[in-house]
């Protein structure tokens, strides 16, 4: 037996009306209600969950299409289908039109077709819920995703401080190393000079000694293998002297240390006579 996970109920003021609805439909896969007036009818719907209601239009007190306006206002997703005579057409009509009723059927019915069409309301009130879930679903999912936008936004407007930050200290770090009192030259660990500060420049020659020179070019042989030296052992400084222009100098090798350590080195050459 399938599930029964529609309920359908059913709203007449004549008992044998509902007992031949209820034959009708016991072999459906529906949970039948049933109820003999409008006042009884909203009780039940608020302790079940109803998907759809057939419901008499002549009953006393309140007809089907007044019931299906409340039943619209109070509870828009059932779907609403009326029974009634031929004298009602124009009404029903009028009321199809204002969207209370999904359909109606004359007395009497035809038992085929309302079967049929019972199977296909439901059927179309599954597909508006699925609908309406998607469409939850989606705006659920924009709003994660507007939120992971913005989050992501903000991690980017963060970095950029950050960067922002590294860039002046990193110029701050130039300024303050060229202005340095001492010249001082960065090697790395493939002997080659990548930097010379402007003391530097101005004791060793710029146009000998240049940014991009290997060290065995610019350097007499001894003072070069002890800076390769240096710079293999990674976590010892050294002293050497060495004579540039006819002046001497005494040469301190310092190599770099923590994550960029033996990537290379600073040299910081003083005049002895200064010393």
């Amino acid at each position: 037996m399938k599930d029964k996970k529609h309920t359908v109920l059913l709203v007449d003021d004549e008992e044998s009306i509902l007992h031949s609805l209820r034959r009708l439909l016991r072999k459906e896969p529906y949970h039948l209600l049933t109820s003999t007036s409008a006042e009884e009818a909203f009780r039940l719907l608020e302790e079940h969950q109803v998907h759809l209601i057939i419901s008499d239009n002549r009953m006393p007190g309140t007809d089907g299409i007044e019931f299906f306006a409340r039943v619209k206002e109070k509870y828009p997703d059932v779907i609403r289908i009326i029974l009634t005579g031929y004298t009602d057409v124009d009404a029903i009509t009028e009321s199809i039109n204002k969207g209370h009723i999904y359909k109606f059927f004359l007395k009497p019915w035809n038992d085929h077709n309302l079967k049929l069409e019972i199977r296909k309301a439901l059927e179309q009130y599954d597909l508006i819920q699925d609908n309406i879930r998607l469409d939850k679903k989606v705006i659920e999912q924009n709003r994660k995703l507007k939120e992971m936008n913005e989050h992501l936004e903000e991690l980017v407007r963060e970095r950029t401080r950050e960067l922002e930050l590294q860039n002046r200290a990193l110029e701050l770090s130039h300024a303050v190393l060229e202005d340095l009192p001492l010249a001082i030259m960065g090697v790395s660990a493939d002997s080659l000079i990548v930097l010379m500060n402007t003391k530097a420049r101005v004791v060793l020659g710029s146009d000998k000694i240049q940014v991009g020179c290997e060290i065995e070019s610019c350097f007499p042989k001894d003072l070069c293998q002890k800076v390769q030296q240096t710079l293999e052992n990674g976590y010892c400084r050294t002293r050497d002297e060495c004579n540039l222009e006819n002046e001497n100098y005494r040469v301190e090798v310092i190599p770099l240390s923590g994550r960029f350590r033996g990537q290379g080195g600073i040299l910081i050459f003083r005049r002895k006579e200064d010393e």
